[in-house]
């Protein structure tokens, strides 16, 4: 299947060594990073946290998915996403008061390279990383914690929708 390339699309390597990504928004970034997208401080909570807790603190918060930090610590084991911690409290797999460690995913470092998105990553890296390049398995994600450089520090998480709410109110 052919693709046609519109004048403005980035393209760049692939890590996965097919074809190159193009991206579909790159003539609205025009250069932004994911600082311009503004991403909320990240929530982070602990892994002995109350399922509850999780969920009221991301309902007051309007966030769909919570990082899951070491209480000592502060590494980055996992992440929380609220409508699966939901399906799964419907389901009876989990009760409120269980600790978040029950329902967590959690982040398998070992014989895996990750891509490191931070406030300076472009756009068109950040639409990549969503649409399956560089992430675990070549599988599509629908978000992204934001780290520093080093990993040391999670600053946020950016979604998908954070990226397509961007590109709506900017101008071709």
């Amino acid at each position: 299947m052919a693709q046609t390339i519109k004048g403005s699309a980035h393209i760049g390597p692939s890590p996965l060594g097919a074809q190159p990504f193009v991206s579909k928004w790159s003539s609205r970034y025009r250069g932004a990073t994911v600082q311009d997208l503004e991403p909320p401080s990240a929530l982070s909570l602990n892994p002995s946290d109350p399922i509850s807790l999780a969920l009221i603190s991301a309902f007051e918060r309007d966030y769909t998915h919570l990082t899951i930090v070491d209480a000592d610590t502060r590494a980055l084991l996992g992440y929380i996403a609220i409508p699966v911690l939901q399906a799964q409290l419907d389901a009876g797999r989990v009760r409120p008061e269980d600790p978040l460690s029950k329902a967590m995913a959690r982040f398998e470092r070992r014989g895996r390279k990750y891509r490191v998105i931070t406030m300076a990553t472009t756009l068109e890296e950040l639409e990549e990383f969503f649409e399956g390049g560089g992430g675990p398995g070549g599988q599509k994600q629908e978000f992204a914690v934001v780290t520093d450089e080093n990993r040391r520090f999670v600053l946020g998480v950016a979604t998908r929708s954070d990226l397509e709410e961007f590109v709506k109110r900017r101008p071709a």
